[in-house]
C-alpha cells in the first residue's frame, strides 16, 4: 500500500509492502505528521513553537516532544562545532531537526506494528526497512540539482537514511550559525548515516560548512557523503561507492 499526501508544504510519501497493513496504518502516519506540523511550524500562528517565540510559553511549559527537540538540536549544535543551531537572532526555528526526526519516527511507528518492508519519504528524505517489492535492499535516487527530472546516482539502503541538505529547492533556507556568509561553492549534499534523523541533521550541518563538509562527513563513524558542487563536480567520502546502484 503506497499513499503521497502534502503535509508540512512537501510531499510525504508511505509505503508498506506487508500484506497486512491497513488503510488506518497508513492513515496514523499522516495523522502523526499533522501533528508535528501544528507543533512545530513556525508559520501556525498557534503552533507551539510559534507560542515559544512569542513568549506566550516557556519552555519548561511546553510539551515533552518539544523538549527532546531542544535538546537534541543542543547536543547536535555541540557534536558539529556550533554549525547547527535552531536559533537565528532571537527566534527559534527547530525545522532542521524535526524533519529527520518526525520521518525516523514515522517509520518506527510502522516498524513497531510488526511491518518490516516500509519506507517513508518527507521532501526527498527517506527512512526505508526491510526489502523493496523484488526483495532487494531500497533503491533511493539522488537528483541532479541543475535539472531535478535527472538523477544522477541510485544509493541501496535497507534500514539506512538518507537525506539531503541544498538551497536549490527551497532556496536559501540553510544559514552558518558561526556568523560567515554560507559558501556558494556547494549545492547539494546527500548524506547515508544509520537513520534519516541522524543523516539530516549532520547533512544540514555539512552543509553549512561549505566545502570542508564532505570531511565532516568523512570523519564521522557510519556515514557517507556524496557533495555536488557549483561547477556539477562530485565529491564522494571513501565509503559511498558502497551503496551506489550500478544499473
Amino acid at each position: 500500500m503506497k499513499q503521497t499526501r502534502l503535509l508540512m508544504g512537501m510531499p510525504i510519501t508511505v509505503e508498506v509492502l506487508d500484506a497486512h497493513v491497513t488503510e488506518a496504518d497508513i492513515a496514523a502516519v499522516f495523522a502523526y505528521f499533522e501533528y508535528v506540523d501544528a507543533t512545530f511550524s513556525t508559520y501556525k500562528s498557534e503552533s507551539e513553537i510559534t507560542r515559544l517565540n512569542m513568549g506566550l510559553l516557556t519552555l519548561e511549559q511546553a510539551s515533552e516532544d518539544m523538549r527532546t527537540i531542544f535538546a537534541l538540536a543542543e547536543q547536535t549544535k555541540q557534536a558539529t562545532d556550533g554549525y547547527f543551531d535552531i536559533w537565528r537572532d532571537g527566534f527559534c526555528d527547530p525545522s532542521g531537526i524535526v524533519k529527520g526526526w518526525a520521518i525516523h519516527n514515522a517509520a518506527l511507528q510502522l516498524n513497531r506494528k510488526g511491518f518490516q518492508n516500509l519506507y517513508v519519504d518527507a521532501g526527498g528524505d527517506i527512512q526505508p526497512f526491510g526489502s523493496n517489492a523484488d526483495g532487494e535492499a531500497w533503491r533511493v535516487g539522488i537528483r541532479n540539482p541543475f535539472n531535478m527530472q535527472e538523477i544522477v546516482k541510485v544509493v541501496a539502503v535497507t534500514d539506512q537514511g538518507v537525506a539531503t541538505s541544498g538551497n536549490y529547492v527551497r532556496g536559501s533556507h540553510i544559514y552558518n550559525p558561526r556568523g560567515a556568509a554560507l559558501s556558494d561553492k556547494i549545492v547539494s549534499l546527500t548524506v547515508i548515516g544509520p537513520n534519516v534523523y541522524d543523516a539530516d541533521r549532520y547533512a544540514t550541518a555539512a552543509f553549512a560548512m561549505g566545502q570542508a563538509g564532505i570531511t565532516f562527513i568523512e570523519k564521522l563513524d557510519g556515514f557517507e557523503g556524496y557533495m555536488i558542487d557549483s561547477h556539477g563536480q562530485a565529491t564522494l567520502t571513501s565509503g559511498f561507492e558502497g551503496y551506489v546502484c550500478h544499473v
